[in-house]
């Protein structure tokens, strides 16, 4: 993360924003300084030049209300009722889990929906079969953007400069995001786990934007070779999806 970036915009909360309620402010300036990916405690004081106990204090505060949580690397990060929050007033969450729910009902693997988070993507929704092997991410989770079909779907139609940064420190290739925007879906095979095989498609927003990426995911016997079953079940989502956001 680059702190700088951002500092500004911070302390616009802080001073020329204030409401008069200090730790109300200070609260809010935390909560948009983790919106922007995990943070640890360093940078939070950073980003919003609240004194380090006190952001501490407030951080720990916040997690304990679910307003935060930490990833494991103790980064803090929005946490799990900001998510329930949002999906009262965000179509797209409310329609999401719906769609994951179904899709792993069709396909009885595991089904998530991701949007990006900075440089991480955030799961917003997810279901898993009752029975079997499975790829278990809860929402909330924050997973990496080098690896995996659903980071190769956030960043196939991004803007070149990102793919050019992306592709950096990618598991996957420029031809693999070539092959995506191709065929409008993407395959990683052991890319962000071993042993797990994933399949992911765009959902798009009114304009054809890219919002988020709907995946299917599981055991290697299971998606390694996807069937035309998994394909279509997991392109009629992101359709229905995009349909729910336009």
């Amino acid at each position: 993360m680059v702190l700088t970036s951002h500092y500004v915009r911070y302390q616009y909360h802080l001073v020329d924003n204030s409401s008069g309620v200090g730790v109300v402010d200070k609260s809010v300036a935390i909560l948009e300084a983790a919106s922007e990916g995990p943070v640890s405690l360093g940078e939070l004081v950073s980003l919003t030049g609240i004194p380090r106990p006190t952001a501490h204090r407030l951080a720990v505060a916040l997690e304990f209300h679910d307003l935060l949580e930490r990833d494991d690397d103790g980064r803090f990060r929005l946490g799990r009722r900001l998510l329930r929050w949002s999906g009262d007033i965000d179509p797209l969450l409310q329609a999401a889990q719906r769609a994951v729910n179904d899709l792993r009902d069709q396909t009885q693997v595991s089904a998530q929906v991701y949007r990006r988070q900075s440089d991480s993507r955030l799961c917003i929704a997810a279901a898993e079969p009752s029975a079997g092997l499975r790829d278990s991410v809860p929402v909330g989770a924050v997973l990496t953007m080098r690896a995996g079909s659903a980071a190769q779907v956030l960043t196939a139609w991004a803007e070149p400069d990102l793919i050019r940064k992306a592709l950096r420190s990618a598991a996957f290739t420029a031809a693999d995001l070539a092959a995506t925007r191709d065929r409008g879906w993407a395959h990683s095979i052991a890319q962000r786990e071993p042993g797990v095989a994933s399949i992911s498609a765009p959902i798009r927003d009114a304009l054809g934007d890219v919002v988020a990426a709907i995946s299917l995911s599981g055991p290697l016997d299971r998606l390694e070779r996807p069937t035309r079953a998994h394909v279509a079940a997991l392109l009629a989502a992101a359709d229905r999806l995009g349909e729910d956001h336009a």
